[in-house]
């Protein structure tokens, strides 16, 4: 399915860089459903957590079309690296960031929405962020450096994505269980963990690789 869809997008005007940007554009529509969680109560206030885990499925799918798509319709150009690293850059920290912000659950957690403050669980969710970025930048510079490409988890980016999506649909239903917010707490912590993880397991797989082949 995924491999006639990429054949279709490739027989289009479309192209690997304009498919990477807009997984931006997704993240922002799911940042923009969390933080609209502290706005919006009632009967329908299940419906932005879900919205939120729809758009980061469709975030996460661009990542995957955009190499399809530069593959099977020759489409891959110079500058394609760039287009598909520096969005995922700019993606995950718009989500998790987000997340922190929408999240208020415990005493020390600041009040929801933009009037929250740096402390509490927005901290964690720039921390995460942080987790997010630091991952790619050590498995770039390694590679930069001749360490061969480390993909490895426990919280490479599919995991990282499969969570929130995970914490955003539990959150729909969490209201009928406790008070709202602990699912996306949970994540966060567990991405933050999870992250500092895997920074030092690449930096030690590179540091083995690197001096390994110095010792040759």
């Amino acid at each position: 399915m995924s491999q006639r869809f990429a054949r279709w997008l490739s027989r289009r005007d479309v192209t690997p860089n304009q498919i990477s940007m807009a997984s931006v554009l997704f993240a922002v529509l799911a940042a923009c459903c969390l933080l609209g969680m502290s706005w919006i109560e009632g009967n329908a206030d299940w419906a932005l957590p879900v919205l939120a885990a729809f758009f980061i499925q469709c975030r996460l799918l661009c990542n995957l079309f955009d190499g399809m798509v530069a593959i099977e319709g020759g489409k891959s150009t110079p500058s394609g690296e760039l287009f598909n690293d520096i969005p995922d850059r700019i993606a995950d920290p718009i989500i998790l960031v987000a997340a922190g912000y929408s999240t208020a659950v415990v005493p020390w957690g600041g009040s929801l929405g933009w009037a929250g403050s740096l402390g509490g669980t927005a901290a964690l969710g720039w921390a995460a962020a942080l987790g997010a970025v630091l991952t790619a930048y050590v498995r770039t510079l390694a590679a930069s450096i001749g360490a061969p490409m480390d993909f490895r988890g426990p919280m490479a980016k599919q995991q990282r994505m499969a969570l929130m999506t995970f914490a955003c649909l539990m959150t729909a239903i969490e209201p009928l269980l406790w008070e709202r917010g602990w699912f996306l707490l949970g994540a966060l912590a567990l991405i933050v963990l999870g992250c500092s993880i895997t920074v030092g397991r690449r930096a030690r797989a590179a540091y083995v690789a690197l001096e390994g082949e110095a010792d040759a």
